[in-house]
């Protein structure tokens, strides 16, 4: 009898530590009651319901993430890492969508108390109905629980420890996006087009994610990242399922992070997009995208360095250069923070080909920083409008410094920290990869790094010179005035930009301490 005890213990199924998990049940939870408001609670009350829910959701699940700092386990039978990387980004995301929930909360940015999503999204554009809802006033609340569900996957993302789950969370933080830059209430069209864009061309990027998943199960055996890189330890260079398998995956994850060839989306989505959308979109999906890149090469894929490293080192540079160069003959100022994001993506994938705990500590500490930089800079381009909604052309935009001081001010900090300029955040993060990448190794991709902030700075120069030494013209734009939550949004992204710049030391160190994969 104790004999058949001890064999039935020993075949008990593993249990899950939800504890561990916390962080992504309570956000997920949060979005499933969002739903559950959208479907029972009045009109008039759902949008104070929706914001006071996904706040108090985002805090518990930010303390949470505290709670679990320093634990370096497996959780959810494998499927989850709750490490050091992962807390960290799950943190910064958090931190992130509190800040662009403030923007999407946004309700006075045009005229008649409007927002910039449309009234009643599923109406066709120029129909009776999108006209009936537009004269009603109608607030588009469903977008708080899709941009709840969208950062659960975002928190999953990064944590995953296989690659069954790391397709889930691929979908689960893509989906909801693909209906949120559909959404815009202007330029309805152009919104519809970047969200079937983006819809068309990710579902192409997650087959090939899913084919590499297929073939590197078929080499290994097994779906876990650890059990792969166990797998590869003897590998030899013909293995064709390994080396296609493993393309296949980092074509998906790339074309998360929006790296060339696979950017075309970027600029035609973030112009399409509405703004608090794009601010969302392009800080925290290259956030979670870049967590789940570290760990996919650095705990799956270290025994085949030597063949992933020399083509990704291909991909940054031709990033970098790409991102800079074509970012010089934009005229819309969303499609050049578009370009100015692939070519960012070139310095953090700079970081991540150090391929060493130095390469992992400056990514992370890169993304913090560049993930409030963007949000604050998409948060002041909602801010200056004209009759047609957003003056998102670069000649409306002259002699906004004298329209505007403050405003054109600020939005010169955050110009002047993607540059990289000193005593700005973008400085801090810029020094931090390229000293890694020069330490392992990779002085090349440095030199192009250095070259192409070189010429990034050109076009972030020239909006500063366009805004405060050219004469503002009689029918300029105007700049709204902000509610609370805005200014909140760009007054903390003025904050870290400068703190970061100042005083990084704090938030290097947690980087540093929290740049160890479990394995």
């Amino acid at each position: 009898m104790s004999a058949g005890l001890q064999l039935a213990a020993t075949v008990d199924a593993p249990k899950i530590e939800y504890g561990q998990l916390s962080p992504m049940l309570i956000v997920f939870g949060v979005a499933v009651a969002g739903v559950l408001v959208e479907a029972f609670v009045p009109r008039k009350a759902r949008y104070v319901t929706q914001l006071v829910l996904a706040f108090a959701g985002m805090a518990a699940a930010f303390g949470a993430v505290v709670a679990l700092s320093g634990h370096r386990e497996v959780a959810a039978v494998g499927a989850v890492a709750v490490d050091g990387p992962a807390l960290f980004l799950q943190g910064t995301l958090l931190l992130l969508g509190i800040v662009a929930v403030m923007l999407i909360a946004e309700r006075r940015v045009e005229g008649g108390g409007a927002d910039a999503f449309a009234a009643q999204a599923s109406a066709a554009p120029g129909s009776v109905a999108e006209k009936e809802a537009t004269e009603a006033r109608l607030h588009q609340t469903e977008v708080f629980p899709l941009t709840m569900f969208s950062l659960g996957g975002m928190l999953l993302f990064p944590a995953a420890n296989d690659l069954l789950t790391l397709f889930v969370a691929l979908e689960v933080l893509s989906l909801p996006l693909y209906l949120l830059c559909g959404m815009a209430r202007r330029r309805r069209m152009l919104s519809q087009e970047a969200a079937l864009k983006y819809f068309l061309l990710g579902a192409f990027s997650s087959a090939f994610f899913l084919f590499g998943v297929a073939l590197l199960y078929g080499y290994s055996g097994t779906l876990r990242l650890d059990g792969i890189a166990v797998a590869t330890g003897g590998a030899m260079d013909n293995d064709a399922l390994l080396l296609i398998g493993m393309a296949m995956v980092a074509v998906g994850l790339l074309f998360k992070v929006g790296a060339v060839p696979f950017h075309s989306w970027t600029p035609d989505v973030y112009q399409g997009a509405p703004t608090p959308i794009t601010g969302f979109m392009a800080s925290a999906t290259k956030v979670a995208a870049f967590g789940a890149l570290l760990r996919f090469f650095y705990v799956a894929m270290p025994g085949m360095k030597w063949d992933w490293r020399p083509v990704m080192i291909g991909v940054a540079i031709v990033t970098m250069v790409a991102g800079a160069i074509i970012a010089i003959t934009q005229t819309d100022v969303k499609r050049m923070l578009a370009y100015s994001s692939i070519a960012h993506a070139g310095f953090i994938l700079t970081g991540m080909l150090a391929a060493s705990e130095a390469g992992a500590s400056s990514t992370l500490f890169y993304l913090v920083a560049y993930g409030f930089v963007t949000l604050g800079a998409f948060a002041v381009v909602t801010l200056v409008r004209d009759a047609g909604g957003e003056a998102t052309h670069l000649s409306r935009w002259a002699g906004l410094g004298r329209r505007s001081p403050l405003v054109a001010a600020v939005f010169a900090v955050f110009l002047l920290a993607f540059a990289g300029i000193p005593l700005t955040s973008g400085f801090t993060g810029k020094f931090a990869v390229f000293q890694a990448a020069a330490d392992g190794g990779a002085g090349s991709l440095v030199i192009v790094g250095v070259l192409c902030s070189a010429i990034a700075a050109f076009f972030y120069v020239r909006v500063i010179v366009l805004m405060f030494f050219s004469e503002p013209k009689a029918d300029g734009p105007t700049v709204a005035v902000p509610s609370v939550m805005t200014a909140a949004a760009i007054a903390l992204g003025v904050a870290v930009t400068v703190v970061l710049g100042i005083l990084p030391q704090p938030v290097l160190d947690l980087a540093d301490k929290a740049s160890l994969f479990v394995h």
